[in-house]
């Protein structure tokens, strides 16, 4: 009977109690529609663990691409944040400055990172924004820092920056900066300037602006005016931006000590920290200088050092010296320096010198012409002269010929030779001085010739 059945299964009176339909219904149809009561959770139950549908964050860096009488295009970048169940594409709403009434501009979803609004009217002053979709729903919008005027655009801002200028710009402190930035852009753009992500300080920095361009101007440029300067030129919602780093440099400061660590026979070796300041540019070295303590008198020992120490050589037998050091950079060396407190004692020691021995070089050479003559055109009446050059040990005799004869000492002919150089002066010749022409060179341990070919030629 069901007495005897519900009996049996007592555990699942909770559940039939919960889960009973009506009265009247016969306890078998009960039973056959309350299957096992541990079967109910799993059939009826949502899923806790299962994951909701979430919207993607909001698209990034909305702005105006290209705008005139009836259109608008704007461009925006993914969201950073788009999650599991993908991105369905974008919708792009405006409305009118002043008014709440959005209008969807594109009727089906757009996959695309841009979107051309049409069919606007002139003279509008319009607010734009793009969200983002998928099965999660909407995200935030993205919206244009400002309304957007619907018309023609006559010159899109463009800032010419001077070669000069696109590099960075290195001042010493105490100089006067004037840069003089040209642009374009009509109607006459809306210039504004930053230093460090700020604007800049008026008091330090001059700024002049007219229609065609930007004036930085400061009189008397110190440490603290150092750093990245933004300009932007704005028409509408167009804008062009230029950057111009500035760096204020001036002399370093000393290095913060400098210590005698050994001294033997005639050496003394150092070292030293870096400064403190660098006169807000790199430091391109040192210079060390000795002073014996009998004369007090400061010699420089060493120029343009990229180290932090150095060995002094050559010092004095019997004298006892003290060093500084300077530091360096592209304004300077340092006002004041780091000097040693122990002094270097160069201790008298019985040495004997004994002067090296070197052998003899033999330094004799053959002659070796190292430039030949080259062929030459010339012109009747006007003075030509040929050239070569020549080397050897002992000094080579150095004769010229014309067609294989010797000149000698023709005087149409000036011929000489003075450290290698040898030349031949042609005066004022006529057709019949053309020919070839050979420069030869003699001495003990050979000989060696060069020959051109020179035309002259009527005018």
């Amino acid at each position: 009977t069901a007495a005897d059945v519900l009996a049996a299964d007592a555990p699942a009176a909770d559940v039939l109690a919960a889960d009973a339909p009506a009265a009247d219904a016969p306890a078998a149809d009960v039973l056959a529609a309350d299957a096992p009561a541990a079967d109910v959770p799993a059939a009826d139950a949502p899923a806790a663990d299962a994951p909701a549908d979430v919207p993607t964050s909001a698209p990034l860096d909305l702005s105006v691409d290209d705008v005139n009488n009836s259109s608008l295009t704007v461009n925006w970048k993914t969201p950073e944040t788009i999650g599991d169940s993908g991105l369905d594409g974008y919708t792009i709403e405006y409305c009118k400055d002043g008014t709440s009434d959005w209008v969807v501009a594109n009727e089906e979803l757009i996959p695309a990172n841009h979107y051309c609004i049409k069919n606007l009217t002139a003279g509008d002053l319009l607010h734009v924004r793009v969200v983002a979709v998928n099965p999660g729903g909407r995200s935030d919008p993205c919206a244009l820092a400002e309304p957007v005027p619907i018309r023609d655009i006559a010159d899109r801002p463009k800032i010419r920056m001077p070669r000069a200028l696109r590099s960075r710009i290195v001042k010493q402190a105490g100089e006067q900066v004037n840069l003089v930035i040209p642009f374009l852009g009509k109607p006459k753009p809306v210039v504004s300037w930053l230093k460090d992500g700020q604007p800049v300080d008026t008091k330090r920095v001059n700024i002049r602006n007219s229609d065609k361009d930007s004036i930085m101007f400061i009189r008397t440029a110190q440490r603290e005016d150092s750093g990245i300067y933004d300009m932007t030129v704005k028409v509408d919602s167009f804008e062009d931006k230029a950057t111009i780093t500035l760096q204020i440099v001036e002399l370093p400061g000393p290095p913060v000590s400098v210590k005698l660590v050994d001294s033997w026979g005639f050496n003394a070796a150092l070292e030293w920290t870096q400064p403190k300041d660098n006169g807000n540019s790199d430091i391109t070295g040192y210079t060390v200088q000795k002073a014996d303590q009998k004369t007090g008198e400061w010699f420089t020992v060493l120029e343009h050092c990229h180290r932090l120490k150095a060995t002094i050589s050559d010092l004095i037998m019997g004298n006892s010296y003290i060093f500084r050091v300077f530091s360096e950079n592209q304004v300077g060396m340092s006002g004041s320096c780091a000097v040693t407190k122990d002094v270097a004692k160069i201790q008298k020691t019985g040495i004997v010198y004994k002067p090296p021995e070197y052998q003899e070089h033999d330094f004799t050479e053959a002659p070796k012409f190292t430039t030949p003559l080259n062929d030459r055109a010339a012109t009747v009446g006007y003075t030509t002269k040929l050239l070569c050059s020549v080397r050897g040990s002992p000094k080579p005799k150095i004769e010229w010929l014309k067609n294989q004869m010797i000149i000698g000492d023709d005087p149409k002919f000036r011929q000489i030779s003075n450290q290698g150089i040898c030349s031949l002066e042609i005066r004022k010749p006529c057709s019949f001085d053309g020919g070839v022409y050979t420069c030869r060179a003699k001495n003990e341990q050979g000989e060696a010739a060069v020959s051109c070919k020179l035309e002259v030629k009527r005018m």
